[in-house]
């Protein structure tokens, strides 16, 4: 699955607008400029793993979030994923997937 910089994007933009930070402010704290803030929010450019990183702890969220729009710590984690996985297998690669699982959670 290819990374959606858009969807980061806009993901990392709201986060900071929930935290209250202007872009200035934002990039005073990563120490990077204003404009290449504002490409990683447009998604005009590609941030790395440990700018990323730097981000979420200021804004105070995870990478997860981020990345993939839910947290672990989320009641749906996950979720969707399982469900599309489950949606896409024939019946028979569903049981031993559901018996390994309940196996997993019942012991």
């Amino acid at each position: 699955m290819a990374l959606d910089y858009n969807i980061i994007g806009e993901r990392l933009k709201k986060a900071r607008l929930n935290k209250g930070y202007t872009q200035e402010q934002l990039s005073e704290k990563l120490d990077v400029s204003i404009a290449y803030l504002s490409r990683v929010e447009r998604g005009s450019s590609h941030i790395n793993l440990k700018r990323l990183s730097q981000l979420c702890k200021l804004l105070d969220i995870t990478e997860g979030d981020i990345l993939n729009g839910t947290s672990s710590e989320s009641e749906s984690y996950l979720s969707e994923d399982f469900y599309l996985l489950l949606k896409n297998c024939p019946p028979d690669k569903q049981k031993l997937i559901y018996n390994v699982a309940k196996t997993i959670i019942d012991n």
